[in-house]
């Protein structure tokens, strides 16, 4: 179990918070854009920051501020951890938080002991409840949610199976994996059973829109699934849904029993592209543009509001997530919950919450004092 420690701004002595980011997934670069717009944005006052990078082998090591600093979405150019920098060995026991970094001389010299850790990572082994349990073990508190939550939210298959016994609506889909198709390859033809054109083919665990693909014809359908599988090993295949794509951000309120939301929405609008892919997200790509706030009624609000709540809920999240819905004639279907939004300068969790009225800077205190809160 976790509780808020005793350092506080009050006593003058500064939280350490590690800054994790990097990971072994495809979205890596996104991660390290994220990290680097974090670091600029924390109060430098109340913590010391120590940059973390987790390489695309899956190495820990330490990141200088001025190479966090380079790190920026460039579509020739995507910025990756530096396999160069020193190692560093993670906290070892519940009793000694203390992250030691590899000398030269191949010593282990002491960098700070860790109070809180910052994970800035997305997709698998960062967003899976991977690093989550990481933390636990040694009982290291970290912003987020715990580790079935974060799995949960992970697996797009299994969330879908928990929301609809929630009562929650969510769109039609069939799964398949890759063993499923290994064994019978005709199974194909059925995939698209009870579905409506066009479907979308996803990972069930990936995210920024990675290996997803819109198809409009079951002539499409074999390689979308080609896609997809090279990101995991199991796909979902979901019925397209006629309705706006809004956005909520939702925080846990200080008592730990209640939420906020955003007082706004977010909304996705395409003028020239299928759906919000990687390009439009992160690379300023041209087709999706984000409207916020939305123009939306103060009933589709509250339907929003109450059906992020009921969902952040069902999944067990804590602190933080951004909840995705279609906003139909029917009300709002969820699409997916991201318990790790990105959080790059053009990322829309943070600017919710800049319209709402709470900072970046502040948005990410909240962040760190809600995880000394946190019990696990």
């Amino acid at each position: 179990m976790t509780t808020a420690g005793s350092k506080t701004a009050s006593t003058g002595e500064k939280l350490t918070i590690a800054l994790l980011f990097g990971g072994r997934s495809s979205e890596h670069s996104v991660s390290c854009v994220t990290a680097n717009s974090v670091y600029q944005s924390l109060d430098h006052s109340r913590y010391s920051v120590v940059p973390v990078g987790i390489t695309k082998n899956g190495e820990l090591v330490r990141v200088t501020p001025e190479e966090l600093g380079q790190f920026s979405l460039d579509s020739e150019q995507l910025p990756e951890v530096p396999a160069t920098g020193n190692r560093v060995v993670w906290p070892g026991s519940v009793n000694d938080h203390t992250l030691r970094e590899v000398s030269d001389e191949g010593t282990l010299e002491p960098v700070a002991k860790i109070d809180v850790v910052l994970p800035m990572l997305h997709g698998p082994w960062g967003e899976d409840g991977s690093v989550q349990g990481m933390c636990e073990f040694i009982n290291l508190p970290y912003v987020g949610s715990g580790v079935l939550s974060s799995a949960l939210c992970m697996d797009k298959h299994t969330l879908k199976v928990v929301l609809a016994a929630a009562g929650i609506a969510v769109a039609p889909w069939n799964t398949v994996t890759q063993q499923q198709l290994d064994a019978d390859p005709a199974i194909i033809k059925t995939l698209d059973a009870g579905l409506n054109y066009p479907l979308f083919v996803k990972p069930a665990r990936a995210g920024s829109s990675v290996g997803v693909s819109r198809i409009t014809d079951p002539s499409e359908l074999a390689e979308a699934i080609a896609v997809a599988l090279k990101e995991d090993h199991t796909v979902l295949i979901e019925s397209g849904i006629s309705g706006r794509e809004v956005e909520i951000a939702v925080l846990e309120n200080r008592d730990m029993r209640s939420l906020r939301a955003s007082d706004c929405i977010g909304e996705i609008v395409f003028n020239g592209r299928d759906f919000y892919d990687f390009e439009s997200k992160y690379l300023g790509a041209a087709g999706a543009d984000v409207v916020l706030p939305a123009d939306v009624t103060a009933e589709e609000y509250q339907a929003i509001r109450d059906e992020a709540f009921k969902a952040f809920r069902a999944a067990g999240c804590a602190v933080y997530a951004r909840l995705d819905f279609f906003l139909t004639e029917n009300g709002p279907v969820l699409n997916e919950i991201n318990t790790l939004p990105g959080f790059t300068p053009i990322s829309m969790y943070p600017k919710l919450w800049q319209q709402s009225g709470l900072g970046y800077s502040d948005l990410l205190t909240e962040l760190i004092e809600l995880a000394r809160l946190t019990k696990r």
